[in-house]
C-alpha cells in the first residue's frame, strides 16, 4: 500500500476523533453559557431577609432529576469565598482548542483543496493560509477595540451597548464580504464561525476569567471588590450568548453547498446570521418577561421566522409548471440512448471525479474509477454533484452545470424501473 492512502486514513481519523472532541466541549460550554443565562434572567429577589442580609441580590428554585435546587447570586460578591469553587473556563477553552486543531487538520494543512476556489480568487495556498488565520486574530482586535473604547459613550439615541452591536454587526458584514471574495464560499462561512467562535473564546481568556481572578483575590486578601470586573465580565457574556447561534449556522453550513455557493452568499451568511441572534435575543427576552409576568416577547420570534422565508424564498429555484419539467425531461432523455448517457456521464467522472476517488484515494470510501463503481455509488454521487452540488470539492475540477445536468439524467435513466 502506498503512503498517500495511508496519510488520507489518518487525515480521515484525525477530523473524525477531532470534530467528535469538539461537539462534545461545545456542547459543554454552549450548554453551561445557556444556563447561566437563563439563570440570571430568571433570578428573583429573595424573600428570606436573612439570605438579602447576606448579600443575595437573586434566588431561584428549581426540581430536576428528581432533585430541588436553590441556586443564589450576590449582588457583588459573598462576603468570603469558599474553598470549593468551580470556574467555568475549560469548556471555552477547549472547544477552541479542539476547533482549531480541527481547522488546521481540514483546512490549513489541505488550503489546496478547501481553503482556495480559483474561480473566487486565484491565490498561493500559503497567502490563503496566512489571510485566514489573520481573520481570527484582526476579527478579535477589532472587535476588543470597539467594546473598550464605545462600550459606555452614546451616540444620539443609542447607548453604548447598543452602539457596539450596531458596530461589531458592521465588521462581521464586511468580514463576510470580505471572506466570500477571497475563500472557497465553505471556507468563507466556516471562517467567519470560527472568527466569532474566537472572540468568544478571547472573552473568557482575557476578560471573564482574569476580572474573576482578580475579584476572588481581593475577596482573599480583605479588599473592597472593584465592580468594574464584573460589569466587564458580564458585557463580554452577554456578547458570547447572542454569538452562540450565528457561529452554529456558519459551522453547519459545509454540509449545504447550494447555501455556501448562492450568489451573494456573504449576504446569505449575514442574515442567516441575524436570524440566530434575533432567535437567541426571543428567549433572553421570554426569561426576563416569564419573571416580571409579561407576555413572551413574540415579536423577536416572528422578526427571525420572517427573514428566515425570505432568505429560504430568495434561494428556491425558479419553478416552473410541473407539465414542461416533464415534457423537457422526456425529451432529453428521448434523445439520449442509455448508452448514450453511460458513455458521457462515465467521461465527466473520469475528468472531474476519479481524481479524489479511486483505487488509491478512496475519498469518503467512496471508488468511481469504473463504470460497476460509478453505478455502485449512483445515489451518492448524484445527491453530492447534482442535488447539493457539494462535490467537486470547491468545484477543484470544474465541473459545469451542463455536466451535473447529463448525471441527472444519467441517474434517472440508472433509476428508473
Amino acid at each position: 500500500m502506498t503512503f498517500e492512502p495511508w496519510t488520507s486514513y489518518a487525515l480521515e481519523w484525525a477530523n473524525l476523533l477531532l470534530r467528535w472532541t469538539h461537539v462534545i466541549t461545545a456542547i459543554a460550554w454552549v450548554g453551561s453559557s445557556f444556563y447561566f443565562v437563563w439563570l440570571d434572567n430568571s433570578l428573583t429577589r429573595p424573600e428570606d431577609a436573612a439570605l438579602r442580609d447576606k448579600g443575595v441580590g437573586g434566588e431561584l428554585w428549581a426540581v430536576h432529576g428528581g432533585g430541588f435546587y436553590n441556586p443564589q447570586k450576590y449582588l457583588g460578591a459573598p462576603p468570603t469565598v469558599p474553598k470549593r469553587l468551580h470556574w467555568f473556563f475549560w469548556e471555552s477553552y477547549s472547544t477552541w482548542l479542539s476547533g482549531f486543531a480541527l481547522f488546521t487538520v481540514l483546512y490549513l494543512f489541505q488550503a489546496g483543496t478547501f481553503l482556495i476556489d480559483a474561480s473566487v480568487h486565484k491565490w498561493s495556498a500559503l497567502a490563503a493560509v496566512h489571510t485566514a488565520l489573520g481573520f481570527l486574530a484582526g476579527f478579535w482586535l477589532v472587535y476588543d477595540l470597539i467594546c473598550r473604547t464605545c462600550g459606555h459613550r452614546r451616540l444620539g439615541p443609542l447607548g453604548g451597548d447598543a452602539l457596539v452591536g450596531l458596530l461589531v454587526s458592521g465588521v462581521i458584514v464586511g468580514a463576510a464580504w470580505l471572506a466570500c471574495q477571497l475563500f472557497a464560499g465553505r471556507a468563507a462561512f466556516l471562517l467567519v464561525g470560527a472568527m466569532l467562535a474566537t472572540a468568544m473564546s478571547a472573552n473568557v481568556f482575557f476578560w471573564i476569567i482574569p476580572g474573576q481572578r482578580k475579584v476572588v483575590a481581593a475577596l482573599q486578601a480583605g479588599q473592597p471588590v472593584d465592580p468594574v470586573h464584573g460589569q466587564r465580565g458580564k458585557q463580554r457574556s452577554v456578547h458570547n450568548t447572542y454569538f452562540t447561534l450565528p457561529v452554529l449556522i456558519a459551522m453547519l453550513s459545509n454540509h449545504y453547498g447550494w447555501l455556501t455557493g448562492a450568489p451573494h452568499n456573504w449576504l446569505v451568511l449575514a442574515l442567516m446570521m441575524l436570524v440566530g441572534a434575533l432567535v437567541r435575543q426571543f428567549f433572553v427576552a421570554r426569561h426576563k418577561a416569564a419573571v416580571a409576568g409579561r407576555a413572551a416577547p413574540w415579536g423577536w420570534a416572528v422578526a427571525a421566522v420572517v427573514l428566515l422565508l425570505g432568505v429560504i424564498f430568495w434561494l428556491a429555484p425558479t419553478p416552473r409548471p410541473a407539465g414542461v419539467v416533464g415534457a423537457v425531461q422526456a425529451e432529453a432523455l428521448a434523445q439520449e440512448t442509455r448508452a448514450q448517457l453511460d458513455a458521457r456521464a462515465w467521461a465527466i467522472v473520469q475528468q472531474r471525479c476519479v481524481l479524489c476517488h479511486n483505487a488509491q484515494l478512496a475519498n469518503k470510501g467512496v471508488r468511481l474509477d469504473s463504470p460497476e463503481d460509478l453505478r455502485r455509488h449512483a445515489q451518492a454521487a448524484y445527491q453530492q454533484a447534482v442535488v447539493l452540488q457539494a462535490m467537486p470539492m470547491n468545484n477543484a475540477t470544474q465541473i459545469t452545470a451542463e455536466e451535473r445536468a447529463v448525471l441527472g439524467r444519467w441517474y434517472q435513466a440508472v433509476t428508473r424501473p
